[in-house]
């Protein structure tokens, strides 16, 4: 197993795990997947593409299932739709719609056959990744944050290299995996461990992993030769606590909020949250919220 370069590779490609049922928000996700529910104006998948767009990345590798294929759609071509917009002269929103056309070839679509886990999605994209780093952006997981968190972590990925790992402060720890510190320097913090789901009290910080990860490609070797761990599934973080054990591993307590689509009550949440932070509609948005919350007397 080699170590990590001295000197950091660049970050050029991000695994979007996104073959998930969505089973939280059901029955939503009955007939639509979950990545592609509006959070305020457009797809929770689109903040999560722009984020890594924003950390400079140049190629996305989307790890599908069955019944995924609005995903694929929805950044490619909709030429029926462009006519329409076209001949109406609604110029506004074929600018709209093309913020979501990426250049061709920029991503990538490879299907993850059976639900074995979030270790088994990112190792499913091996051979596009092929031998560099790579980001795992987990879509459920709206980071709004300015500069984005991934470009945080790239910053930090640039001065220390191996692998880093976004965490924030939670008051329950027993619900997330969280990790064990060995030093800190400002918001990077060398770690030494992590955990699982601990109990409260023998919980070893109260940072929990966020769902955005930089990692080297030897952890695909360890990915392949991974055993099922909890849920009987191939867990990501079993592989990354085996490569903790002969490369560094930093956590970046990143700067902005963190918001789990993966519910109903958080992905109001985010709808919210994205809604009152939209420059053209906010100030609307935020009466709407009063009035509504004035009728229930709160």
């Amino acid at each position: 197993m080699a170590s990590a370069s001295t000197s950091p590779r660049t970050l050029r490609k991000a695994v979007l795990p996104v073959a998930g049922f969505g089973t939280r928000v059901l029955p939503a996700t009955k007939a639509i997947p979950k990545e592609m529910l509006p959070v305020f104006d457009r797809p929770a998948i689109q903040y999560v593409v722009d984020e890594a767009l924003a950390a400079g990345i140049e190629h996305i590798v989307f790890v599908t299932g069955r019944n995924k294929g609005a995903i694929e759609d929805y950044f490619d071509r909709s030429y029926e739709l462009e006519v329409t917009l076209q001949a109406k002269q609604k110029t506004e929103q074929l600018a709209e719609i093309a913020e979501s056309v990426r250049a061709a070839g920029s991503m990538s679509f490879v299907r993850q056959q059976a639900a074995l886990g979030l270790g088994h999605a990112v190792w499913c994209a091996r051979d596009i990744v092929g031998d560099e780093p790579f980001a795992v952006m987990l879509p459920d997981m709206l980071m709004m944050a300015q500069p984005s968190c991934l470009a945080q972590m790239v910053d930090a990925y640039n001065k220390v290299g191996g692998n880093i790992i976004a965490v924030e402060p939670t008051d329950t720890p027993e619900r997330y995996g969280v990790i064990t510190p060995e030093s800190r320097d400002g918001r990077l913090i060398k770690m030494k461990g992590m955990v699982e789901k601990p109990k409260r009290e023998e919980a070893p910080s109260n940072l929990f992993i966020s769902g955005r990860y930089i990692l080297q490609p030897e952890i695909f070797e360890l990915l392949e030769s991974q055993g099922p761990g909890a849920g009987n599934e191939i867990q990501l973080t079993d592989s990354m606590a085996r490569l903790m054990g002969v490369q560094p591993f930093h956590a970046l307590e990143y700067e902005g909020t963190t918001y789990d689509c993966g519910d109903k009550v958080g992905y109001m949440q985010a709808t919210a949250a994205y809604a009152l932070a939209n420059a053209e509609h906010g100030d609307n948005v935020e009466k709407m919220l009063r009035d509504l919350l004035a009728k229930r007397g709160k």
